[in-house]
């Protein structure tokens, strides 16, 4: 198993219950393909390097994860067309 980590850029206009239960999508889908979730971690609301879809700030979290190689590409798939979810990115994390 391989670990992972996703991060997520999650609109600033919505309420924190809508949010929470987006960042609690994800973790299904990380679940859903085999992953087990090591960590969450939130980073709150920053601002943005250039404005997107009119939005200037928006909250950030990191999810660690360990699966196997073929479910990050099953994540990002799901995870790009879920609505309120501006940004995200996966990457494998190294041994160090």
């Amino acid at each position: 198993m391989n670990k992972y980590e996703l991060a997520v850029v999650v609109s600033a206009n919505i309420e924190d219950e809508e949010r929470a239960a987006v960042i609690e999508k994800c973790q299904k889908y990380v679940v859903r393909f085999g992953g087990n979730i090591t960590e969450v971690e939130e980073c709150g609301k920053k601002k943005l390097a250039y404005e997107i879809q009119k939005m200037r700030e928006a909250f950030y979290y990191f999810i660690r994860f360990e699966a196997d190689g073929t479910a990050p590409a099953e994540i990002e798939s799901r995870v790009r067309i879920m609505d309120n979810v501006i940004r995200y990115l996966i990457v494998r994390q190294d041994e160090a």
